[in-house]
């Protein structure tokens, strides 16, 4: 393993932020994080502190139905400022109940839109969030810059410990960790590859909005900050597919990670097999407690066929909005060039 000692160690409170590097294969580590939407939460809400933007007295509010919303309610229960969730059922009992203890305000959505998603519903309820509390904060974890600038000390924290990567591989819900962290890697290395995993019926990188079995990756609206030139490959993984490497993580490294990390993992076998000189990291940002009665429940498998592998990805040559596991080669490309003739040797 090569370390690296330019750089200066992070502080106590940055250092609590950062994953645990996990050897995974042999040219393959995990980034594995206890709560990887604490990085964003952090650096957002410090920011606003110190330019005056929250003040003693004011509410934050936010959109979110997991993780974000948890991180959100750390920091404002650190920091003893009110907070306001809107959320939707994907928001389980368990973590509503914890958000609570932390003293957050849950605004649950319980019907969805004409189309089956909760987002735009969502969005539309913070809106008379924002209405009812004239001095409020709204982190806009979905549009504001600072969420992938958070994720700097993420990069460097890896660089430090492993040195050039050839490869980055991870989730894609508002492109904050997967664009912030590969901007900041390509500074060692401009060839590294970025390599987004998303889910079918995700807008993200063009195919139609569906309902979606998995959360935590892919979305219905199309974040401001998401920066499509940063891909190298894109991959649409099913739920199936991200639960049984779920557990896979579980059982052959006792790593207790949620389907979005599994999502990612199954991914990064893949790549990793057929690269074997690329060192390669994938991120792994939730855990698997939400998961424990449905994921790491058998019988809950079961009783589903969707729920089970669908097998090896099979190569399109643009999204198809088809529910098997596919993969694309994005090569740092706009939205915009969806269409448009790829230019030869990015990706592999």
């Amino acid at each position: 393993m090569v370390l690296i000692s330019s750089q200066p160690e992070p502080d106590a409170a940055t250092a609590d932020l950062l994953p645990h590097v996990v050897r995974l294969g042999p040219n393959l580590w995990g980034a594995s994080f206890k709560l990887m939407k604490m990085v964003p939460a952090h650096h957002i809400v410090d920011s606003a502190l110190a330019s005056g933007e929250i003040g003693p007295d004011t509410v934050i509010v936010e959109s979110t139905s997991g993780t974000y919303g948890l991180a959100l309610a750390v920091k404002a229960a650190l920091v003893r400022r009110r907070l306001v969730l809107v959320t939707d059922p994907a928001m389980d009992e368990r973590l509503c109940r914890r958000v609570a203890d932390l003293g957050v305000s849950v605004e649950m959505c319980h019907t969805p839109s004409p189309l089956g998603e909760y987002q735009t519903v969502r969005l539309a309820r913070l809106a008379e969030v924002r209405a009812r509390h004239a001095d409020h904060f709204w982190p806009r974890q979905y549009d504001n810059p600072l969420n992938p600038a958070s994720y700097s000390v993420v990069a460097d924290h890896l660089h430090r410990r492993l040195g050039p990567l050839d490869a980055l591989i991870g989730p894609v819900g508002s492109g904050g960790s997967m664009c912030g962290t590969t901007t900041r890697l390509r500074r060692h290395n401009p060839g590294l590859q970025a390599i987004g995993v998303d889910t079918p019926g995700s807008v993200l990188f063009g195919q139609p909005d569906q309902v979606r079995e998995l959360r935590g990756l892919g979305n219905s609206v199309l974040p401001g900050i998401l920066d499509h030139t940063v891909f190298d490959q894109v991959h649409w993984t099913p739920a199936g597919e991200a639960y049984r490497h779920t557990r896979g993580l579980h059982r052959s490294k006792g790593l207790f990670h949620g389907p979005t990390s599994g999502a990612a993992v199954a991914v990064a076998h893949w790549w990793a097999e057929r690269n074997p000189e690329a060192r390669t990291v994938v991120m792994l940002p939730d855990q698997g407690d939400r998961y424990l009665d449905t994921v790491y429940d058998d019988r809950w498998l079961d009783a589903e066929p969707s729920r089970r592998s669908t097998g090896e990805p099979r190569e399109v040559t643009s999204p198809t909005g088809e529910s098997d596991w596919t993969w694309m080669r994005w090569n740092r490309r706009r939205l915009t060039d969806l269409h448009a003739p790829a230019h030869a040797g990015a990706g592999r």
